[in-house]
């Protein structure tokens, strides 16, 4: 490949990748949002995480699992209370981590 074409495609991607994270908070850092929209946008982190998680805790192989041989979704179920009752990071990673490890250990998984 041609060392421009290599040059503008990086240049080109640069360009979609920055300007949509720049645009609105160019546009918007001097304005105050309504409170719905506030309100609505403090539910995107959540919505996206959950959309990103649910495949990987459902689905095992291409097919939809929710069995009992699904390692990883008996372990999210303990691990998303914890989450939600805790509303911190640090306590729902380490109950993840030990139901995984001890599901791995005495179970054999």
């Amino acid at each position: 490949m041609d060392q421009k074409i290599v040059l503008f495609t990086i240049l080109g991607m640069t360009v979609v990748t920055y300007l949509p994270r720049v645009l609105p908070v160019w546009l918007l850092s001097s304005r105050s949002l309504p409170p719905v929209v506030v309100a609505w946008l403090r539910h995107v982190p959540v919505a996206v995480l959950a959309a990103m998680l649910l495949p990987s805790l459902v689905a095992q192989e291409g097919q939809l699992a929710l069995n009992v041989d699904n390692l990883f979704l008996w372990a999210a179920l303990p691990t998303f209370l914890v989450a939600w009752k805790s509303n911190g990071i640090f306590a729902p990673v380490l109950v993840g981590m030990a139901l995984m490890a001890a599901a791995r250990y005495f179970l054999g998984m």
